[in-house]
Formats: structure tokens, sequence, C-alpha cells
């Protein structure tokens, strides 16, 4: 079970590189979230924190977006599970 609190603003937007502009997540690091070990947890933090700087200086206004569909969180969850 995670012990890192998840991200999440409640804001899921994903780019077109399937990052969540709300979390930095990419949505193969959101789906599981809470199964994944507590390693897992920190290696995607890190790579938050990267994202997060990276998108600081780009206006979210200008960033095309979508919410995620059922499919992809579908297929999310089952590259999640296999990696």
């Amino acid at each position: 079970m995670s012990t890192i609190d998840s991200p999440c603003i409640a804001c899921c937007k994903l780019d077109t590189h399937k990052v969540c502009i709300g979390c930095y997540r990419h949505i193969t690091e959101i789906a599981n979230w809470n199964r994944k070990t507590a390693a897992e947890l920190n290696d995607i933090m890190q790579r938050v924190a990267e994202r997060k700087q990276q998108y600081a200086s780009l206006n979210h206004n200008d960033i095309a977006t979508t919410a995620i569909t059922q499919a992809e969180w579908q297929a999310a969850k089952v590259k999640a599970r296999l990696s």
C-alpha cells in the first residue's frame, strides 16, 4: 500500500505526451497509484518534480489537452500491471 500521497489536484487534463498538466504524472504513472511500491512512488515523484520545472515556463492555457478517456485509462492500467 502506498505511503506517499498522490499529487492529484483533480484537474485531469492530458497533453499530447499523455502527461496530466495538473499533477505532472504520465497516465501510466497515475494508473494503479495505490498498488505501487514506495520505491516506485519515489521515482514517480522525482519525475513529477522534473516535469513541473519543465512546464513552469509554459502557459497552460496554450497547451492542447484532452480528458482521459475510458480506453486510455484501461490501457494504462494494463500497462502499469505489466511493467
